[in-house]
This record gives structure tokens, sequence and C-alpha cells, in this order.
């Protein structure tokens, strides 16, 4: 995808990555998976986004320009990937929530964790550049037939009405949604 494709509005690029693939080769494997879920994070007024805590060395990746990895450690033992929108210091980003495996893809994708764990995806890819030849996001097929649903974010109750916005994407009846 082009970086165009990313410095849009961060709804619209959620709702636009569904049916895409995402594609990480490392050691010499191509991995892919096909984005069936994703959740949109609009910034530092988005009380569920990390960028509402301001610019820290976690976040700066979201506040860089579009079309990079933000990815980070969550629980000490999950890597979460997002995709970064909007012009740089805007500091949005998309997160992957779930895939539907392609090509050489072990193991469970129905959660951000899960995902990155089935894609080899961790810390050491923040940042990087998504029109990149090892680690980028590929342009699928139309949807014909797939509605696509539009529900809360799950996992942020702490946001108070940010919670309740219907910020969660994804592909009505696909088998590989995290929680439909």
């Amino acid at each position: 995808m082009p970086r165009a494709f990313y410095d849009r509005d961060t709804v619209l690029v959620a709702r636009e990555l569904l049916g895409t693939y995402l594609v990480h080769v490392s050691d010499g494997v191509r991995r892919i998976g096909r984005i069936v879920e994703a959740e949109a994070y609009l910034g530092p007024h988005d009380l569920a986004a990390h960028s509402a805590r301001g610019r820290t060395e976690r976040t700066k990746v979201m506040f860089g320009p579009p079309g990079h990895a933000y990815v980070y450690l969550i629980y000490g033992m999950y890597h979460c990937m997002n995709v970064v929108t909007q012009p740089e210091g805007v500091a949005a980003a998309v997160l992957l929530r779930a895939l539907e495996p392609v090509q050489n893809v072990e193991g469970r994708t129905q959660g951000p964790g899960l995902l990155c764990r089935a894609l080899r995806i961790d810390r050491r890819l923040n940042g990087h550049d998504l029109l990149s030849d090892d680690f980028f996001i590929a342009a699928g097929e139309e949807l014909q037939g797939f509605r696509i649903v539009k529900r809360p974010r799950i996992g942020v109750e702490y946001a108070g009405r940010w919670a309740r916005r219907l910020l969660r994407f994804y592909l009505q009846g696909n088998p590989f949604v995290s929680q439909p």
C-alpha cells in the first residue's frame, strides 16, 4: 500500500485495511495473513489511545510519519501491532486485532497478541516502515459478499465515553474474528 493510503482519516484506514494482507518475511519464510478485524485509535484526544498520555519513548512512533508499525508489549508477554495513520504529529493508529491465515502462519490469529506471535512480530519491528520489502501490507481482493460490522473497541473500559465509540471493525461471519 502506498504512503498516501495511511495518511488519511484513521477510521477510513481501519475499515479499508479489512481484506488486505499483512506480510512478514523473516528467517527466509514469507508469512501472510488477511486482516479481518481492526480498531481505530484517533489521537491524543481519544482517551483509549496510548497517545492520550502524550509523547513518550514508547509512543513516539505514533507521532511519526504514517505508514509505520507501532509495536508494543502488553502484560509483559504479548506484542500488539498498530499501523500509524494521518499526518506526522497527529499520533493516530489502527490496531490489528485478527488475521485469517493465508500462507505459512502457524498458531491462532484471533486477537492482537496471537496475531503477532503467529506472524513473528515483536518490538524489533517497532517503527518499521510498512513500505519495505520484508514487512508490509498488500492490497487484497474486493470484499464482495462481506458486511463490515462496527462495534466498541475491546479492553478500553477505562476510557469513559471513548470506550463506547464504534471504532472496531470486522468482517461479519469470518471465523478468525477475535470477538464477534
